[in-house]
């Protein structure tokens, strides 16, 4: 597992895969799956693994993070980087900040709290975190308004903010005027793209962003992993025949739930058997099973074509 401090080369140098985790039916967690799951991305050019919401880590408990995370780190490749999460909650965070503090992940992300937060109470938070951490944390924007330009620019120009994971959703992607205040304060080299393929075109190309999170990349690796090198090489109609491969999986996660899907799609694709999902979340039903399917294996036999 790569163990050296976080630079912004690192954002861009390889997709960042947001992958669900595997469980028993216990719900304990799946080594084995979880192992299948990261050989399949590692083998389609994957070096960036972020467990946040698709592996459920809002409602990861204290006592089983440390296992988890000593199994994260052994389970991928030396060169791979593992980013866990933390939160969103302060107590939890600080509770998990204390078992990772030991080891030796050059990061976290702090999920971002739904209710109640302010800005500057965020803002406190973050220094709080990072000061029990030592290391910078990435940040995790998904409202308008979650945290502000200047406070962002404040937290980065303090050392405490490794890289931001923005997720808010536009109709339009081109037209961000929140997008463009965070990038006044802290520099499009240090933002990620965080809602997969669909934006990542725009956020690249339109803002410049340093590089993008994808679930589907869960899926097929070797396309996404094609389609950040394209995006790098600033071939953008090359770029947006790749992406169409993704829109049909984007479409099923947007209509249904996008972790559920996500979650289920990598079973009903055959590349390992995630079992149940962690509660408070439920398994696709029957019905929506059936539909994502053929989605999800109609992908990856798209993904398996690239290699000849």
């Amino acid at each position: 597992m790569k163990t050296s401090v976080v630079t912004r080369e690192d954002l861009c140098r390889s997709v960042i895969a947001v992958p669900p985790l595997a469980r028993n039916g216990d719900l304990t967690v799946n080594h084995a799956q979880n192992r299948a799951l990261i050989r399949h991305m590692e083998a389609g050019g994957v070096g960036t693994l972020l467990y946040g919401g698709n592996a459920n880590f809002y409602h990861v408990g204290v006592d089983e993070y440390a296992g988890l995370l000593d199994f994260l780190g052994e389970a991928v490749r030396d060169d791979t980087w593992v980013i866990p999460s933390i939160g969103p909650d302060y107590g939890r965070a600080q509770d998990q900040l204390r078992i990772l503090r030991s080891r030796a992940f050059p990061t976290a992300m702090l999920l971002p709290i739904g209710f109640p937060y302010t800005d500057a109470g965020v803002a406190d938070g973050v220094r709080r975190l990072t000061d029990a951490f030592g290391k910078p944390l990435v940040l995790y924007v998904k409202k308008d308004g979650y945290i502000e330009a200047q406070t962002l620019q404040r937290l980065a120009e303090e050392g405490r903010v490794a890289a931001v994971k923005y997720a808010v959703v536009r109709e339009t992607p081109e037209v961000d005027p929140y997008l463009r205040s965070l990038i006044s304060a802290v520099g499009a080299d240090r933002i990620v793209s965080g809602i997969g393929e669909r934006p990542a075109i725009s956020h690249l190309r339109d803002f410049g962003l340093a590089g993008f999170t994808s679930g589907s990349v869960c899926i097929a690796p070797r396309g996404s992993t094609r389609l950040l090198a394209l995006l790098k090489a600033r071939r953008y109609d090359d770029a947006e025949t790749l992406r169409s491969r993704y829109l049909p999986m984007e479409d099923a996660r947007d209509s249904i739930n996008p972790i559920r899907v996500l979650h289920d799609a990598v079973s009903l694709a055959g590349i390992a058997d995630m079992g149940p999902i962690l509660p408070m979340l439920t398994n696709l039903s029957e019905d929506d099973r059936r539909a994502v399917e053929p989605v999800a294996r109609r992908l990856l036999e798209q993904d398996n074509a690239l290699e000849r």
